[in-house]
């Protein structure tokens, strides 16, 4: 599989682009690999990249969007922080990634048993973590059951996951909120924004609505 060009990267579009990873995913979940040569494509890529898909994710060691969606090199921007939010160096980011740099999908990537999520829960509080899960907890406040107290902390998993989903449609608000540039793409239909999130006992990505 060769690296994208700026031939196929305008061929693409957002709905492909969504089809790519899903298509990659089912990959990495049977442990195949598309055939591809690493080091040809670090060549292919030397003078540009083309990239199809922009991934915000946590920075959790068991999900490297590139391994669980199955790309190679000069695929996908891939923007990576603790509890996989955005704040306005990110959402710039993301616009170099659509707007200058061609991508056709942005993708929020959450995933269950998130560490930064079950900090927010539990209301914890470390240097400058604390700055950090404050973003995650509207997500926290959003989910409104269980009622008791008792049960809404890490030790529920099944309240994690659900806020952690909740963070994702939360994050998607705000790239609408905050990024004219990126909503005004989205509604030409110059781009897709979609959230997901990522199994991390099966590998499985499950994209939402």
């Amino acid at each position: 599989m060769k690296a994208h060009t700026k031939e196929t990267q305008a061929e693409i579009t957002p709905q492909k682009s969504l089809t790519f990873l899903k298509e990659g995913n089912l990959r990495f979940q049977n442990n195949l690999k598309a055939n591809r040569n690493l080091l040809e494509q670090v060549n292919d890529t030397s003078d540009g990249q083309f990239p199809f898909a922009t991934i915000l994710s946590c920075i959790d060691s068991r999900v490297s969007a590139e391994l669980v969606f199955d790309q190679g090199l000069g695929d996908i921007f891939s923007v990576r922080i603790a509890g996989n939010f955005v704040n306005e160096d990110i959402l710039g980011s993301m616009e170099f990634a659509c707007k200058l740099a061609g991508t056709k999908l942005i993708v929020v990537l959450g995933h269950t048993s998130c560490g930064a999520v079950k900090g927010a829960c539990d209301n914890a509080k470390m240097g400058n973590l604390t700055k950090l899960l404050e973003k995650i907890t509207p997500a926290v406040n959003a989910v409104t059951e269980p009622k008791d107290i008792s049960l809404r902390n890490s030790k529920n998993l099944e309240f994690v996951d659900t806020v952690s989903e909740k963070n994702v449609l939360l994050t998607i608000e705000r790239i609408h909120n905050e990024s004219p540039i990126l909503t005004e793409m989205e509604k030409n239909g110059e781009i897709k924004i979609v959230g997901a999130m990522y199994d991390v006992n099966t590998g499985t990505v499950n994209f939402i609505g």
